[in-house]
């Protein structure tokens, strides 16, 4: 089992805050939000780990270096951070983690480690995890499910109405599935084109041919995805209660 991180973004709905930093590592409370998801994989028995790197890319590379020195990761570089998105991080990586059972995660989302063990003891060989609470808008990675919990439709498009939770950036997926999803992102990329759409894009490609992905309730286990300064100052919130909990 391998773990892919996407940490490639400018992130400019947070400057000045990541002027001089990228997102990924600031800080949360006593650590990164990078240091966190890996913390998380780690106490999950995961510590096969490869980033995707763009902005700043030299400071998550030592970050991770004096951090975690014992850990062997691996560095896949975008270098087209400013005008691609997501869904082109994901494509380069592509030979790090072929045919591989791969855990992919973005690098700007604050979670409880447990939602991990979620996934991997679910029994789906490809699933992600989704949250049932919050309110869903356009901005919203949604997910529409079949009466058995199967991906049926997913992405920002999805009514809301139609949604049964938010995909919050944390899955699963077997080689088969994965390979899959590689297949769709070349086709999407023909010619130069769509390298500013979303992975889940390929997820909903891959769905349409036939793979499955099912979805897993992360129930009131905490996440939230920073991508403002409300939602930081909320990630700090969330782990100064974390501590005091454990503590008393």
């Amino acid at each position: 089992m391998k773990a892919l991180i996407l940490a490639a973004g400018v992130s400019s709905r947070l400057r000045p805050l990541t002027a001089s930093v990228p997102k990924c590592l600031l800080d949360i409370g006593g650590g990164t939000i990078l240091g966190l998801t890996i913390e998380n994989l780690i106490a999950n028995g995961i510590g096969d780990i490869v980033i995707v790197t763009g902005y700043r890319g030299d400071q998550v590379r030592s970050y991770v270096s004096d951090s975690f020195p014992a850990l062997d990761v691996r560095f896949v570089a975008n270098e087209r951070f400013d005008t691609t998105n997501n869904s082109y991080s994901l494509s380069l990586a592509e030979p790090a983690v072929a045919g591989e059972e791969v855990v992919l995660l973005d690098s700007d989302i604050v979670f409880d480690s447990r939602i991990i063990g979620l996934l991997l003891r679910s029994g789906r060989d490809s699933c992600l995890a989704m949250s049932r609470h919050g309110v869903l808008g356009d901005e919203e990675i949604k997910v529409a499910l079949s009466p058995g919990g199967a991906v049926v439709r997913i992405g920002k498009d999805v009514p809301p109405g139609e949604a049964a939770g938010e995909s919050i950036g944390i899955e699963k997926m077997s080689r088969e599935f994965l390979s899959t999803v590689y297949r769709m992102l070349r086709r999407l990329f023909r010619d130069g084109k769509n390298m500013n759409l979303f992975y889940e894009e390929a997820f909903q490609e891959a769905i349409r041919a036939g793979s499955m992905m099912y979805a897993v309730d992360v129930g009131t286990l905490g996440c939230i995805e920073v991508d403002t300064a409300a939602d930081l100052e909320a990630a700090r919130a969330a782990r100064a209660a974390a501590s005091r909990i454990r503590r008393s």
